[in-house]
């Protein structure tokens, strides 16, 4: 079968540094995560960004810290007030999310004042109470102008199923990204949609339907229109984790293209692999290994191009846990 997740070059991710076991903490260490410095690194190719070195503030430095209003903190020292970090966190989100046009994702530092997405302890100015709602200067300022980008903090990503999405959402992001350096038009925008249908599917049912609709009327817009707000809706759509009842549809109707070559024991097994996968007794692997085993030896032109059948590299095993 073909691989839908091969791509002209490999992703290329936004990654706070400290994950790389860069030591630009703020007391001259470091956060590494094994899972991006040694696995995620064999398949993609990481920019590492520390935003508080950037702006100069050095290492070892003063820690700062999320203070005031949850919906607009400060950033400013923990000892010393007067230092006041925010404008400039921010001006250099903004800078970053401009100049990095190519990525195809980003891993921020959990909790971080600077680069964590959400659940940041925000103190309050008598310095007694706080609240864990904040969400980092850069980080804020980055994804407000790359609405679009997936974006997790390297902490959840010990989840298999965030990580699972997370990295489906990468890859799809980088093919979109390679549809439009080859130019969007009408055509390429409904073959890319046919890729996905079923991982949509997968994701959100509903979405599913409504993008289905939207490609249909393709011809009434311009492709450069049509294109952008396709993909929003897309990317808002693969955000919503799957679950075991979503994905044994998917399966079910995958097997529908096989009912015509397999005899009735290999139906069986199909079936019963499928019912194991929705009691949480068999992790997916197992039937879409099986289903792709049948593709192969009964190939499908449509089906072989589906995102859905390998939507990411193999070798980093996903779907093994899910």
């Amino acid at each position: 079968m073909s691989l839908p997740f091969d791509l002209p070059q490999r992703p290329r991710l936004g990654i706070s540094a400290c994950l790389l076991g860069e030591p630009v903490r703020y007391n001259g260490g470091h956060k590494e995560s094994s899972l991006c410095s040694l696995t995620l690194a064999q398949h993609v190719d990481f920019v590492p960004l520390c935003p508080e070195v950037a702006i100069g503030l050095g290492t070892p430095r003063e820690p700062i810290r999320l203070v005031g209003d949850p919906s607009a903190p400060r950033a400013v020292g923990s000892t010393r007030r007067q230092l006041d970090a925010t404008e400039a966190l921010a001006a250099y989100g903004r800078t970053m999310a401009n100049e990095l046009s190519d990525i195809s994702g980003y891993i921020f530092m959990q909790k971080s004042p600077s680069c964590g997405l959400e659940r940041v302890t925000v103190y309050q100015t008598d310095g007694q109470h706080a609240a864990r709602s904040g969400r980092g200067i850069f980080a804020r300022a980055f994804c407000a102008l790359r609405p679009d980008l997936p974006v997790e903090e390297a902490g959840r990503l010990d989840d298999p199923v965030l990580r699972e999405n997370f990295l489906t959402r990468v890859y799809a992001f980088a093919q979109w990204q390679a549809l439009c350096r080859q130019g969007l038009s009408h055509n390429a925008i409904i073959a890319f949609h046919s890729r996905y249908k079923y991982q949509l599917m997968a994701n959100d049912p509903v979405q599913y339907k409504a993008l289905g609709r939207l490609v249909g009327t393709a011809g009434e817009h311009p492709a450069e229109e049509l294109g952008p707000r396709y993909f929003s809706a897309l990317m808002a759509a693969l955000t919503k984790r799957a679950t075991r009842r979503t994905h044994s549809n998917v399966l079910q109707h995958l097997c529908g293209y096989l009912k015509k070559h397999l005899n009735r024991a290999e139906k069986a097994e199909l079936q019963r692999l499928i019912e194991q996968y929705r009691s949480g007794i068999v992790p997916l692997v197992v039937p879409i290994t099986l289903l792709k085993h049948h593709f192969n030896g009964h190939p499908d032109r449509y089906i072989a191009q589906q995102a859905y059948l390998q939507p990411h590299p193999e070798a980093l095993g996903l779907r093994n846990a899910l």
